[in-house]
């Protein structure tokens, strides 16, 4: 019955003069050979190989009242649901669903279900790159007016419908979240200005009077310069307050990078250093935590750091090189050197040095819809990085995927109406 009514929308809004209606679809499937992937490989562990999908439907109806937007995806690995199946078992879900609309000039508000991608997602993004993609449940007043930007959110996390009591049971999302984002664009600079509260649900184990919301802070800066072929970006964050079970936090992250790009052609070398743990120094958390930024495009594409792993941990130092290369109207190629270190000693009187990995990307824009991508990374770990993941051999890591992007417009209005809402 869903897909019926929303069968059912363009015919009815075709009846709207002042709207614009759009429908969108987002198709890609990608297969993955992991063979130490995220972590090292076992000893005489097989790899794996797998092919992830995601179906996305996207409709947004815009008019100079109000601006609505849905996004429902079905997410599977190829096999995961048998033939004949009845019903699927997981996968389908609503990834965004919200409203926006105009208060003021300049001024709108957004309520609902929404990806939050701020800068270079270093703190806030969308996480594209994971089939599911990140979103929040939230409210948000955003204004714009010449160069200046700002938004300012807020959300209240629940299980559901509650007669008494606020507590979270959900370990896998906060609270309580706010931020205050503001941007200024001043000749060939582009500055931000990020300070974020988070809070975490804290449940003791036998105590229910004790379950507490912790709260901490992030403040920091997204700077970029270019003039000519000249670029410049630098990322300043600190972080306080307490983590989930009420440890105090003093934390930074402090990223550089300088490049050169031409028409064909770019390079970037650029570090990052993130404070970590201090080896036997329980009583303060120093390690840095990038929350909810779209970690996977930081320190490796191979997901050894913050992806699911390495918080709390000893921190990362993490020099690099990027080569990016025009081959053509539709191709295109990177190549990225990375040399990590953790911040902090984690074994007594061992070296920090964790490695060096090294990921390619290929892109062949087959045409205006459809988009073939491919990557292979390698990883050399040294002794820290065994260390660190706990497993001790020689094997070789490596990692390798190809992914088909498929996504088309299928249905717009035939006069499409510029809305006030940008």
């Amino acid at each position: 019955m869903g897909f019926k009514l929303l069968a059912c929308i363009p015919v009815l809004l075709c009846f709207s003069l002042n709207a614009q209606f759009t429908a969108d679809v987002d198709l890609r499937s990608r297969a993955e050979y992991r063979n130490g992937f995220s972590t090292l490989v076992p000893e005489g562990a097989d790899p794996a190989f797998f092919v992830q999908q995601r179906t996305r439907l996207k409709a947004e109806f815009k008019s100079e009242r109000v601006d609505v937007f849905l996004s429902i995806q079905d997410i599977r690995v190829w096999g995961d649901v048998g033939q004949l199946n009845s019903s699927d078992v997981n996968g389908f879900s609503v990834h965004e669903a919200w409203a926006r609309i105009p208060i003021a000039k300049g001024l709108t508000t957004k309520i609902g279900r929404q990806e939050v991608s701020l800068d270079d997602e270093r703190i806030l993004g969308s996480v594209d790159w994971a089939m599911q993609a990140r979103s929040h449940d939230m409210l948000g007043l955003a204004y714009e007016k010449g160069r200046f930007r700002s938004r300012l959110a807020v959300a209240f996390n629940q299980d559901g419908v509650k007669l008494t009591g606020n507590t979270l049971i959900n370990p896998s999302t906060y609270k309580t979240m706010q931020f205050l984002w503001l941007n200024q664009r001043i000749k060939e600079f582009h500055v931000s200005v990020l300070v974020l509260n988070n809070g975490l649900q804290f449940i003791h184990d036998s105590i229910p009077s004790e379950n507490r919301v912790r709260y901490s802070q992030t403040l920091g800066t997204h700077l970029k310069w270019k003039k000519g072929i000249f670029n410049v970006m630098a990322n300043g964050y600190f972080q306080t307050g307490e983590d989930r079970v009420g440890t105090g936090i003093e934390a930074f992250l402090a990223g550089l990078e300088v490049g050169l790009k031409k028409e064909k052609w770019a390079i970037g070398l650029g570090g990052e250093l993130q404070s970590g743990n201090r080896l036997g120094d329980p009583s303060n958390n120093t390690a840095f935590t990038p929350l909810y930024g779209t970690n996977h495009k930081f320190n490796g594409l191979m997901d050894y750091f913050y992806v699911g792993n390495h918080i709390g941990g000893p921190g990362l130092r993490d020099l690099y090189i990027n080569l990016q290369s025009k081959l053509g109207a539709k191709c295109g190629l990177s190549l990225t050197w990375h040399n990590f270190s953790s911040a902090q000693t984690f074994v007594q009187d061992e070296s920090t040095y964790l490695g060096e990995e090294f990921d390619v990307v290929a892109t062949y824009n087959v045409n205006s819809d459809v988009i073939l991508k491919a990557g292979y990374s390698h990883l050399i770990p040294k002794k820290g990085m065994k260390l660190l993941k706990g497993v001790d051999n020689n094997e070789v890591n490596n990692w390798g995927w190809i992914m088909l992007i498929v996504k088309p417009r299928i249905f717009s209005t035939a006069k499409p109406h510029t809305p006030a809402i940008q």
